[in-house]
């Protein structure tokens, strides 16, 4: 027997991936051409098109690295800093602790300012910390995916901004459920993925880096150390009418994400974001009808991935085991000093629905 033919239907309502949008579905199917087909290459430059649009950027270099967004991770630090370049990374759960990790292997100095997990990066401390030195780089996770904090990027640009560091943000778990506005902010290197709001598989990792980061890149004292995510070599694919071969692109993928990104355009952005808050509100209101918390204050929660406190006495991991069995919906498990004390609930993409909300809520009340 096909194992394949076998797969469970699974409502996924984790921290990622989230359910295929269907007619991301539809796209994956459609006939594979050339990486360096006329047609598939016209399509690549819609894509870019709608990536600058969805992200608010003019950056010429705009596109999906091919890879997932931990590649996307890897190709901002990879391309923009070198060793004994200074760089400060905001932590504040999992995804920073991994920016601080990659900055680490490449030989950057790297300092960090750390935040409990759960509540947002304060402005005022990064400010603190940019008035006592200089960094070539700061990074942090606008999304962050461990602990449903959204950090407050609209205090943090700016100091950074005024500081002269390259800003490279996270928003793996932001883009096409929050307002992502590059420019507005100053994001100098940007990345993301597919498998969340995006409602896309995994595969790929859509990506931004401003004028000012290509002239970093462009005067680098060395090579990038890694060949597949040089970007140096990679924009001559993504750009221009005669294309120079990279890396064979993963084309099914690339026309999965152009039919992500074009149903979000018509749908309209702010009615996505719309959805999605509003699908996290009634989210909400029954978690308290449950006599249930959430970990994160009001004001800094994402609507997308809800961190939901276990209470006292129950079994975190039998909870999320009774959903998956008997009602077909997975959970997330809490990481590092959360493992065991949250729920992390996962309202992306197509699952920012009604009946979505309905469906879990019904079943957790069930499992508890």
């Amino acid at each position: 027997m096909n194992k394949l033919d076998a797969l469970p239907n699974i409502l996924l309502l984790g921290p990622g991936p989230s359910g295929t949008h269907p007619e991301v579905y539809r796209a994956l199917t459609s006939p594979t051409l050339g990486h360096l087909d006329p047609v598939f290459i016209s399509l690549m430059d819609e894509l870019k098109g709608m990536l600058q649009q969805l992200t608010h950027t003019r950056n010429e270099v705009t596109f999906p690295v091919s890879g997932t967004g931990s590649a996307g991770m890897e190709a901002g630090f990879v391309n923009f800093i070198e060793p004994g370049d200074s760089v400060l990374v905001l932590i504040n759960g999992v995804f920073g602790m991994r920016m601080k990790d990659v900055a680490e292997r490449l030989g950057a100095r790297v300092d960090s300012l750390e935040f409990d997990w759960g509540t947002p990066v304060d402005p005022e401390a990064v400010k603190a910390r940019l008035a006592t030195r200089s960094y070539d780089l700061v990074a942090v996770v606008h999304a962050e995916t461990s602990t449903g904090v959204r950090n407050p990027l609209d205090e943090i640009a700016p100091l950074v901004r005024a500081s002269g560091a390259l800003f490279l943000v996270d928003s793996v778990t932001g883009l096409g459920g929050i307002p992502v506005t590059l420019d507005d902010w100053g994001v100098d290197v940007f990345y993301s993925g597919t498998q969340k709001c995006l409602a896309c598989p995994p595969g790929l990792a859509p990506f931004s880096a401003s004028p000012r980061a290509i002239k970093r890149l462009q005067n680098r004292r060395g090579k990038v150390p890694n060949w597949y995510l040089d970007l140096s070599m990679i924009v001559n694919y993504w750009a221009g009418e005669k294309r120079a071969y990279h890396h064979t692109a993963p084309i099914n993928m690339i026309y999965g994400l152009h039919a992500a990104v074009r149903v979000i355009l018509e749908e309209g952005e702010d009615a996505v974001i719309a959805r999605h808050q509003s699908a996290h509100e009634a989210l909400v209101t029954g978690l308290e009808d449950l006599g249930l918390e959430l970990l994160v204050a009001p004001g800094h929660r994402l609507p997308m991935l809800n961190a939901v406190k276990v209470p006292e006495g129950v079994d975190e991991a039998g909870v999320r085991a009774a959903m998956l069995r008997d009602h077909g919906i997975e959970f997330g498990a809490g990481l590092g000093p959360l493992a065991g004390k949250i729920w992390r609930i996962g309202l992306m993409g197509h699952n920012a629905r009604p009946e979505v909300v309905s469906r879990c809520l019904e079943a957790l009340g069930a499992c508890l």
